[in-house]
């Protein structure tokens, strides 16, 4: 199996498979959102779940287990005030109360080497649970974007 890039602060691999699943979802738009998992014994972060195009956030939602620590990117399209469509990356790394310290603390040392392998994400997310990373979150993102592209730029 190829490796396609070693986080070294916690010596796990990101396999070639992340990345490419990645890509077919930024470009392609094959793919509405992909969930990652670290296996502990091989040390490589491995795709979980893939949800279709034709899924959306309540299908990621649902993907998330409520005692394990996962990682997901979720692709979001909206129309702006200027009724332009756009999409934006999330990256959302998902880490219940319930979940044991050390599985915890293996996910957060390993988040940054994961974002880097994934060029492309425009807003980071940590929840703990779902109300953390709902709509409204999302949405409370893409204003503070609306505006600074409006103005600032």
């Amino acid at each position: 199996m190829a490796m396609a890039f070693k986080m070294a602060t916690t010596g796990m691999w990101v396999t070639d498979e992340c990345k490419t699943s990645f890509m077919e979802m930024k470009w392609k738009k094959v793919h509405r959102f992909i969930v990652f998992k670290i296996d502990e014994a091989s040390r490589l972060v491995t795709v979980d779940k893939v949800g279709g195009p034709g899924e959306g956030y309540d299908e990621l939602a649902a993907s998330l287990p409520p005692d394990n620590c996962r990682y997901a990117v979720f692709d979001f399209d909206f129309v702006t005030t200027d009724n332009c469509k756009k999409s934006k990356i999330f990256f959302i790394a998902w880490s219940p109360s319930a979940v044991r310290i050390r599985e915890k603390m293996l996910y957060a040392t390993s988040k940054e080497g994961l974002r880097r392998a994934l060029e492309g994400i425009h807003y980071d997310m940590q929840a703990t649970d779902l109300t953390e990373m709902g709509m409204y979150v999302i949405n409370v993102r893409l204003e503070k974007f609306q505006f600074m592209e409006k103005y600032l730029v």
